[in-house]
């Protein structure tokens, strides 16, 4: 399976990358099966980034956990890891929380929405996906295909 990168540079050698927010599913490293998305990923900083091309070839034994659909576990892991509890998997695959839906599931933890009424507003949002590798072993599923130049719509 093909998977992008989206970011500033061209990354031949993927790294876990810590930074100083909590991501959906924690500190990893983050693809997604959708180009236009990385893409977006790309340049959402300025108007010229990297779509990054890897090959993903899943590795036997690996600890994946997969979510098809935003559900009510997809919702309580992202609460977690956004909230910082570490999990132990190797690779987590599914829904991406976007800028919006980020600031739903925040009003969410703030108490501001019900469970009910966060899934109210997210019900319509457009298909995401990510795809993030969260150690050693899963980063070796991933072999660099090309990193192409790409620009921000205007």
């Amino acid at each position: 399976m093909i998977v992008y990168h989206g970011g500033f540079e061209i990354i031949k050698e993927p790294e876990i990358r810590i930074t100083k927010f909590n991501k959906d599913f924690y500190f990893g490293f983050y693809c997604t099966i959708m180009e236009e998305q990385a893409k977006r990923w790309a340049t959402r900083f300025g108007n010229v980034g990297y779509v990054n091309e890897y090959e993903y070839t899943e590795i036997v034994g690996l600890d994946i956990c997969k979510f098809d659909n935003m559900t009510e576990e997809w919702l309580d892991f992202i609460v977690a890891c956004r909230l910082g509890k570490k999990h132990d998997y190797d690779i987590v695959e599914g829904p991406m929380a976007d800028d919006q839906i980020y600031n739903y599931i925040q009003g969410y933890i703030d108490g501001k929405y019900s469970r009910e009424a966060f899934w109210d507003l997210v019900k319509f949002k457009y298909p995401t996906h990510q795809i993030s590798f969260h150690t050693k072993r899963a980063l070796e599923t991933l072999k660099f295909v090309r990193g192409l130049k790409v620009y921000a719509e205007k």
